[in-house]
């Protein structure tokens, strides 16, 4: 039996997968409306978006947990929409660890491996390495109760690892655990796949996570792909709307308005500069700036500060321009208070246009 697990490792060489026209439905609702994008092997992709999405269904269409309504995944070289979950060579770890509470954490880390009928010294190897990798060997005779959350996360990624897969598919690993140990597990699971290289596919709604974390990003809305990318072709060029307010933290500032005179002037009367985007004279469009590109400046607009929030390193300025609220994130410390005036400036050359009418970018 050790002699069939090697070699099936052995000939374990394209772990890519392929989504092709996937749609899914539940009876007349349409959830997902045909996806379409390629993972290559060893990448870690991960699917963003809001609540309702579709980028868990999609998760579980890809693990054989959810059927597919029309349209193929592939895993390496072969579709995999009728083939069972455990035929598919995946190890998934959920939101809530799945742990069996009657086992020991080693127990649960062996269980799929004993299913196998894997010989005791096979199981014991890679049991001591994932332990090892994770920092689980004090750990491996406590029971789940007997630990914290984040460790509980680390037994059920171990559990992932020691099947070594194809794949590793996460949905919402962290999202059950405190801010702080958010991050650091952040990093622990981006230097998880920088050693192991598997193929992983990660599901969130916290876009810093997927900003911090991926090699590529599928920013998903309704049931259909926004926009695929590396975190920061994401943020730099956001190709319509929805992405440009979803990718950034604090979110992208907009003023709906028209270019006029090779400006662009807001609804409210605020003239912002532009950087020669191809925007015709006078026609409706939507005018982008981050809050970390705003600046104070004697040539910006007037601004009426509403809050000021001192973090430290930067302050977070929440201001009316023209009437409208926006957010500006300044690296500088100031000594304005609410209800004063200060002119803020937006760097024309890291501000966006988009199209008012469909939402894509100029």
């Amino acid at each position: 039996m050790a002699g069939a697990l090697d070699t099936r490792l052995e000939e374990k060489t394209m772990a890519s997968v392929e989504i092709r026209d996937v749609r899914k439905s539940f009876g007349a609702t349409n959830v997902i409306h045909g996806v379409n994008f390629d993972i290559k092997d060893g990448e870690f992709v991960i699917l963003v978006g809001p609540s309702g999405c579709g980028k868990s269904t999609l998760l579980r269409m890809i693990a054989g947990l959810e059927n597919i309504t029309s349209g193929d995944i592939r895993i390496g070289n072969r579709v995999v929409n009728d083939v069972p979950p455990k035929e598919r060579d995946i190890a998934m770890v959920f939101q809530n660890y799945a742990l069996y509470p009657h086992m020991t954490v080693k127990d649960n880390m062996a269980f799929s491996l004993k299913l196998r009928k894997a010989p005791k010294s096979e199981i014991d190897s890679r049991v001591g390495k994932a332990a090892d990798i994770l920092g689980l060997k004090p750990l491996l005779e406590r029971y789940p109760r007997q630990l914290s959350g984040g460790q509980r996360q680390r037994v059920a990624m171990g559990r992932a690892i020691v099947r070594d897969p194809q794949v590793f598919l996460f949905d919402e690993p962290l999202s059950n655990l405190d801010a702080k140990l958010r991050v650091a597990m952040r990093t622990e699971i981006k230097a998880l796949h920088q050693r192991l290289k598997t193929t992983t596919v990660y599901v969130t709604h916290d876009q810093i996570e997927a900003m911090t974390m991926a090699d590529k990003i599928v920013v998903m809305h309704d049931g259909i792909v926004e926009q695929i990318g590396a975190p920061l072709e994401l943020y730099d060029r956001p190709a319509n709307l929805f992405v440009a307010g979803f990718i950034g933290s604090p979110a992208m500032n907009f003023m709906k308005g028209k270019i006029q005179g090779g400006k662009f002037v807001s609804d409210t009367g605020v003239t912002l500069p532009v950087n020669g985007q191809a925007a015709s004279e006078g026609k409706p469009v939507t005018y982008g700036m981050r809050p970390e590109h705003l600046a104070i400046s004697p040539d910006g607009a007037p601004a009426e500060i509403v809050v000021i929030e001192p973090t430290g390193s930067e302050t977070q300025v929440v201001a009316k321009m023209g009437g409208q609220e926006i957010v500006c994130l300044l690296r500088e410390r100031i000594n304005a208070k609410p209800g004063e005036t200060i002119r803020l400036a937006p760097d024309p050359k890291l501000s966006h246009l988009f199209d008012s009418e469909s939402g894509k970018r100029l």
